[in-house]
């Protein structure tokens, strides 16, 4: 038996789960979410919890059974409490501001990046170099961290760029640090 997939899902006060025709729909004060449950997958809710249960032990329902119960997981999660992403600017003149639902990046292009954020993320800026997105919607808001760390990935060399602030950048030598060792 899976794992993950046979843990209970806690259903807080103020979501509303609801399965039906392989969709699980989950409602609550961040927003709605749904989700197609895979064949062979089901869902059942009893009182304030859900709990994930597979048809048979074959290879593809069992891995399966543990993903789909984190996504159901995620989503409870996301529109009771909500996800955040951090990400952090380094490099000399990079900076950015957030105006409304447009992130405005000055990365060392000879132009700004007006980045348009999607419905469901909001960002703010702390210090002109600290990036917070925040929604509902745990895939989407990886995307989104994903898209703007995409503009301008962290070197090597100097580690100039956009990073989540978890990461580490491996740093390389220069020209002038390998040519010394001979």
């Amino acid at each position: 038996m899976s794992r993950i997939g046979r843990l209970p899902i806690g259903i807080p006060d103020g979501v509303k789960l609801q399965v039906a025709n392989g969709t699980v729909r989950v409602e609550g004060p961040k927003g709605v979410l749904t989700q197609a449950v895979p064949n062979g997958i089901g869902v059942e809710v009893q009182g304030n919890e859900a709990r994930v249960t597979r048809a048979d032990d074959t290879g593809p329902r069992r891995g399966l059974h543990g993903m789909t119960r984190k996504l159901v997981a995620n989503m409870v999660e996301g529109v009771s409490r909500g996800f955040t992403r951090s990400l952090e600017i380094s490099g000399v003149g990079y900076r950015a501001d957030a105006r409304g639902r447009v992130l405005m990046l000055s990365l060392g292009y000879s132009h700004p990046i007006a980045y348009q954020l999607p419905d469901g993320v909001t960002a703010s800026v702390e210090k002109q170099v600290s990036i917070t997105l925040q929604g509902f919607d745990r895939q989407l808001l990886g995307e989104v961290a994903a898209a703007v760390r995409s503009l301008r990935p962290p070197e090597p060399y100097k580690g100039k760029g956009i990073r989540y602030v978890e990461e580490k950048v491996r740093r390389k030598a220069g020209k002038a640090a390998a040519g010394a060792g001979h």
